[in-house]
């Protein structure tokens, strides 16, 4: 596939770190343009950001010059048609509409359009045929562009082990405590007089994401293609931070509407490869071979061991037993700042360049929530 310009607003915070990571060796993509806030916009990137990251910074990116975060700041010549985007709720309601109006794609990663009825929330093994509600867009019938966004970090683990247990058993009710790394919070985060040695059992508004989101995006596709019917469940959060780097933990208990053993719940896991076979055979670079791994070591899954589960796309699944209070309840591991954050909007993309959606056409199809 023909690699395309893209830009990544944000570019100098956690996440935007990330997609420079993510993006500096993608065979479909390649970083033309950063932005940032007014006090970084005109200085080089090395010098603006603090590299956080295992990885060195990419020297072509370290030289590049670091624009406004806003459209009108960059000749329109000059302005790639993708643009990856990670801000603060609060910015992105200013500015991620700007770039769509712009006739831009932007793929967000913030929560300031996630419940939008025609925005689509999605995971491309979930429900990628939500992608749809892009037609129905203001900015997409006006310049072509639209919003597209990725879930709740921790909603997106989650419903990566539940999708299978949906379609196949139905699910009525769930019980979920989390325990959130730190690197959740940005940089510089969670002071270390808060956080070592600690459990702060808050994190601003972040149960009502996850008990919000989960439902739409298990939900069902409207036949009009304007809106999404949330899922018939019932999701009972708790949201805590730890003292860990990287990795959100989630304790799940679960009631099924049909009765299903271990076996028939390991099998579901186990056969779950919605992406397989895609668009002639063609793979989704960034996707995981297996989105869900079950581990069955009595004390697994751990951050320090399976992070990394499909180069931190998948989801691992651990210690599947009876509930006392539902019917059953396991551990699940996934990593908040590749699959729940720069990741999951860049599988977005991807799943949007196969589409045709980067194309700037509207006719290419979009497939069922079904048959994916």
């Amino acid at each position: 596939m023909e690699r395309r310009r893209v830009g990544i607003l944000g570019a100098t915070g956690m996440v935007g770190q990330r997609f420079i990571q993510l993006l500096s060796q993608h065979p479909w993509f390649e970083i033309a343009w950063i932005a940032a806030s007014d006090r970084s916009a005109g200085k080089r990137y090395d010098e603006a950001c603090r590299w956080k990251l295992e990885t060195p910074l990419p020297p072509s990116v370290a030289s590049m010059t670091l624009s406004p975060n806003v459209p009108e700041g960059t000749p329109a010549s000059e302005l790639p048609r993708i643009i990856f985007a990670a801000l603060d709720s609060a910015i992105a309601h200013e500015l991620e509409p700007k770039f769509a109006a712009a006739g831009c794609a932007v793929i967000s990663n913030s929560s300031a359009f996630r419940m939008t009825s025609d925005v689509p929330l999605v995971v491309p093994e979930v429900n990628a045929g939500h992608l749809a509600l892009i037609e129905q867009q203001a900015w997409r019938k006006a310049s072509t562009g639209y919003i597209v966004t990725n879930p709740n970090c921790c909603a997106i683990g989650l419903v990566l082990a539940l999708a299978p247990l949906e379609a196949t058993f139905g699910i009525e009710k769930l019980f979920v405590s989390t325990l959130q790394a730190v690197s959740g919070a940005g940089y510089p985060g969670v002071a270390s007089l808060d956080i070592l040695g600690n459990v702060i059992p808050f994190i601003q508004n972040e149960e009502e994401k996850l008990q919000e989101e989960v439902g739409k995006l298990l939900g069902t596709l409207a036949d009009t293609q304007d809106h999404v019917s949330p899922a018939a469940l019932t999701l009972s959060a708790h949201c805590n931070r730890v003292a860990v780097l990287d990795g959100h933990t989630e304790c799940v208990s679960i009631k099924l509407r049909q009765p299903a053993t271990r076996e028939q719940i390991l099998e579901a896991w186990a056969g779950f490869h919605p992406l397989r076979g895609i668009h002639e055979g063609q793979p989704l670079p960034s996707a995981p071979d297996q989105p869900v791994e079950y581990e069955d070591a009595i004390d697994r899954p751990q951050p320090r061991l399976d992070l990394m589960r499909g180069r931190g796309m998948s989801t691992t699944v651990g210690r599947l037993r009876p509930c006392t209070l539902f019917d059953w309840k396991f551990t699940l591991l996934s990593h908040n700042t590749i699959r729940g954050a720069a990741g999951a909007a860049l599988l977005n993309a991807e799943m949007l360049a196969l589409l045709g959606k980067l194309d700037w056409k509207t006719s290419s199809s979009i497939p069922s929530p079904r048959t994916l």
